[in-house]
């Protein structure tokens, strides 16, 4: 557990490393295709400054408000605040806060830099359709994924997978609407010629390798979670059984999206949108995941 802890804080890095290096290519490519000299470059820098140090500062904010949560009413949910609040002091952690997003589709999800400044989100349709066991299965879930760092990677890489998405799609139609287009032409109009190809391949691959961030975080960050949860509650037929009623529910979660999709314990994405989604698929098959838990 304390070398996946490790680990996690290592990948936080190497997360931010490589997409500041993604931004700035996007900004190179978009300062030669469009001839505006340094200023694609500068921006470029801009958002990496500002995105990284808001993606670790306020990433939690940002990723709870596209999610419409709302912070939980004790008057009104006094059941999900007594769930989340006894696991916390049987795993020996802060009590983090919590969040409800109001849609009949169950799920959840964690987020927060640290232990210190974590936040769990369940859906009310979650509470509504899981009983009290399968409930502290999922929290003990979402906070075996805050105890191992798992919510700084996660939640950095869907800040920042945003980022580079709409800074791509920004910059393309920037220049499909009037940013111009390099002149190439001389003796180096063949060189010229490449590299327009090689950055307009960099602005239309970009957010795919933003999806590729999310997927080199590994599936064995949920198995892990899974097995923490389990261990916490004592009680693994909870976490299991909630997973299988998740899985076989068919309301979509309407706030979900690409962005976001890998912070949940189950993907709320896989099933819409045909083979596209299931193939960058961020989790584990549920059904591994269950017959694994039923094995403990």
């Amino acid at each position: 557990m304390y070398d996946q802890i490790t680990a996690n804080k290592f990948k936080s890095v190497a997360l931010v490393a490589f997409f500041m290096l993604l931004v700035l290519a996007v900004g190179w490519a978009f300062a030669y295709l469009t001839d505006s000299g340094v200023f694609g470059l500068v921006l470029a820098l801009i958002v990496v400054f500002a995105m990284t140090w808001g993606s670790y500062w306020y990433s939690d904010r940002i990723v709870l408000s596209m999610s419409r949560a709302r912070p939980v009413d004790r008057d009104i949910e006094p059941y999900l605040v007594n769930v989340i609040e006894g696991l916390s002091i049987a795993a020996g952690l802060p009590v983090p806060r919590a969040y409800v997003i109001d849609d009949p589709a169950p799920n959840a999800f964690a987020t927060g830099r640290n232990p210190d400044n974590a936040a769990i989100a369940v859906t009310t349709g979650l509470m509504e359709k899981l009983d009290r066991l399968e409930l502290e299965g999922v929290v003990a879930h979402e906070l075996a994924h805050i105890k191992n760092y798992d919510t700084l990677v996660q939640t950095l890489a869907a800040v920042m997978a945003g980022t580079v998405v709409l800074l791509s799609d920004w910059m393309m139609r920037t220049l499909w609407w009037g940013g111009g287009r390099r002149r190439g032409g001389g003796r180096d109009g063949g060189g010229n010629a490449i590299l327009m190809l090689v950055g307009l391949a960099l602005m239309i691959l970009a957010p795919i390798f933003a999806a590729i961030i999310q997927m080199a975080i590994s599936r064995k960050r949920e198995y892990l979670a899974d097995a923490n949860g389990a261990l916490l509650t004592r009680y693994p037929p909870g976490l299991a059984d909630a997973l299988r009623k998740i899985a076989s529910d068919h309301n979509r979660l309407s706030v979900a999206n690409k962005a976001t999709e890998a912070l949940y314990i189950h993907n709320p994405l896989r099933g819409h949108g045909g083979g596209l989604n299931n193939l960058f698929n961020t989790h584990p098959p549920t059904e591994e995941r269950i017959a694994r838990l039923e094995a403990m």
